[in-house]
């Protein structure tokens, strides 16, 4: 592949990247329920698109169950937590109960978009603005590394049959990535060393959250969940990694004992 080839996607993700660097940074520090609102309306945005791949001959479907998410993901964090799991599960098997096929997989990917959503209010209201930004950060570190580690490095691939385009190189570079972000937070707020690892791990889950999307789009031949954000494709496109991330988080984040923050 030429130079001009291997970049030519680089100037529009750059700029539509920055944009939504931009307003996610925004509705991080504001917070409260600035930033509940705009994690419903992403979550809402991701069941809509994964609704269009797995039923586009019932574009109401899609529509619909998109609104239903961004509901019940909202109104999940504002609940005592042992209604949290019901509500999405629900959710998720009344939409899933609609479609004639890939009934099992709406509804496993959308208990993870929804427990994603729900993880990163908790994360932001619970651990305060540092720690979110920890989470954002080490997703996109690893985002960023592995793209541009996978162009200029290339060599074998890490899962051809599901994501042809990811490397190891870039797999592996998108864990370092991470652990330079966990390396400065160590740094920045004290904490034991025992983050970088986990931060890398974090990282793992953000590329599996990726790669399971792309096996969904492999199954029903598509090349981008939609065409919302130049450059990046669809909102799953871009949102993928924090899925993974956010919910490996939820399971084992207790484990490491992030302080509480403010602000």
């Amino acid at each position: 592949m030429s130079d001009t080839g291997r970049w030519s996607d680089l100037a529009a993700r750059m700029i539509s990247g920055a944009v939504m660097v931009a307003v996610g940074l925004g509705a991080v520090a504001l917070g409260g329920d600035v930033f509940h609102v705009f994690v419903a309306l992403v979550c809402g945005a991701m069941i809509w698109e994964l609704g269009r791949m797995l039923a586009p001959e019932t574009p109401g479907f899609a529509i619909q169950q998109g609104l239903l998410s961004g509901v019940v993901v909202l109104a999940a964090i504002y609940l005592p937590g042992m209604f949290v799991l019901p509500l999405i599960l629900g959710a998720a098997i009344a939409g899933a109960g609609r479609l004639s096929q890939y009934r099992v997989v709406f509804a496993l990917f959308s208990v993870l978009v929804l427990l994603a959503g729900y993880e990163m209010m908790a994360v932001r209201d619970n651990f305060g603005f540092v720690w979110m930004l920890w989470l954002v950060l080490v997703v996109v570190a690893s985002d960023v590394a592995g793209y541009f580690a996978g162009k200029v490095l290339g060599g074998p691939k890490f899962w051809p049959r599901i994501s042809p385009k990811k490397t190891w190189s870039g797999t592996v570079a998108g864990w370092l990535g991470a652990g330079l972000v966990a390396v400065f937070f160590v740094g920045y707020q004290g904490t034991g060393i025992l983050l970088v690892p986990f931060s890398m791990l974090v990282a793992f889950a953000a590329q599996m959250g990726d790669i399971s999307e792309s096996a969904i789009k492999r199954m029903v031949g598509v090349k981008d969940s939609s065409a919302l954000i130049p450059g990046h494709g669809g909102v799953l496109d871009r949102f993928d990694g924090m899925l993974g991330g956010s919910v490996f988080v939820l399971l084992v984040g207790g484990f490491f004992n992030l302080p509480t923050g403010v602000g």
